[in-house]
């Protein structure tokens, strides 16, 4: 295993820290906590919680700051924070208007975000959720129940946070968060595998020429292995698969977001972009926005995912392009 570290049982705290003292005007932990909150306060406003499970850097502490979360909680390397950890969480964004949890569907978030706000309500606290269930490729997965949560919880920061930051109430935030999610559909392709510090080997095994369609995050099985394939017919298959679920037609407007894994450089991820766009120009689909990086990541994978957002309400656009004050937007 060749990772910078110094070990593996301190690779979540020292990140942690070494994450808040490398951008100290945006963002602050809390201490004794892995949570990290923004610097900027807004008395009045609703908050914004997400969080999970460490490895999927810039998300979601990287997504922290103004236009988008009041604070996001670090659990261990693919493992839930604890519901103490993320009801300290809570309490760093509460400014008095009630706190939104913007939740991955994965069994132990779900179970963990759901104590911490029956802590938070018996400090007055009012704390409303909503479950991210972007991903396409399987049901009842290894981790979850139902759909996972993947790439496209960005894109829900984002918009929600949006709303946020223009002074929408809780009630409204829960309700916009729920339709955007409905809009979003996300499939992801393993070109190699990762390798969790603590556990100190790969995942699971891919042959050189083989591909894993459909994988989830923390390197759960997709729907099919397959051999490589070049960009073109790749995104075809993805594209393919996603509109299923959207059932686009000649005149939808669209949001593109390409996800790197973790290790795809960006000249594969641009190349996959490309073919994207022409698959849906040859659909008669407009795309709006198209976001390409690692937003997203799983660990060191090799891989890339594809979320694409149906516009249900052009305004969402706008939102995506309001600036913020963020690490990683």
């Amino acid at each position: 295993m060749k990772k910078i570290i110094n070990t593996p049982e301190q690779v979540v705290e020292q990140m942690v820290e070494g994450l808040a003292k490398s951008h100290p005007e945006i963002v602050t932990r809390i201490p004794d906590t892995r949570v990290i909150a923004r610097m900027d306060k807004r008395p009045g406003k609703v908050g914004l919680v997400s969080g999970g499970g460490s490895g999927h850097e810039p998300a979601h502490a990287g997504y922290v700051g103004r236009g988008m979360l009041s604070a996001a909680v670090c659990g261990d390397v693919f493992t839930s924070p604890t519901p103490d950890q993320i009801y300290e969480g809570i309490k760093a964004a509460d400014q008095g208007k009630g706190v939104l949890l913007i939740v991955k569907n994965y069994t132990g978030d779900v179970m963990n975000f759901d104590m911490a706000a029956e802590l938070a309500g018996t400090d007055d606290i009012q704390v409303e959720q909503i479950i991210v269930d972007d991903d396409i490729a399987v049901e009842d997965s290894t981790f979850t129940t139902g759909r996972r949560g993947v790439a496209g919880t960005v894109l829900v920061h984002k918009i929600v946070g949006a709303a946020a930051e223009a002074g929408a109430s809780l009630a409204e935030l829960k309700a916009l968060g729920e339709k955007v999610i409905k809009h979003i559909k996300t499939i992801g392709v393993a070109l190699s595998p990762c390798t969790v510090p603590e556990v100190g080997h790969p995942g699971f095994e891919l042959g050189p020429d083989e591909i894993e369609l459909g994988i989830g995050i923390h390197g759960e099985p997709g729907f099919s292995r397959e051999k490589l394939m070049p960009s073109h017919a790749l995104a075809s298959q993805l594209v393919e698969r996603i509109n299923r679920e959207h059932h686009l037609i000649a005149g939808d407007k669209v949001v593109v977001l390409v996800n790197g894994m973790g290790a795809t450089p960006l000249m594969e991820q641009y190349v996959f972009s490309n073919d994207v766009h022409e698959l849906l120009a040859s659909l008669g689909v407009e795309v709006k926005k198209t976001l390409v990086g690692d937003y997203m990541t799983s660990l060191e994978m090799a891989g890339i995912s594809l979320t694409i957002l149906k516009l249900a309400d052009e305004k969402w656009v706008e939102m995506l392009n309001l600036p913020v004050s963020t690490i990683a937007w």
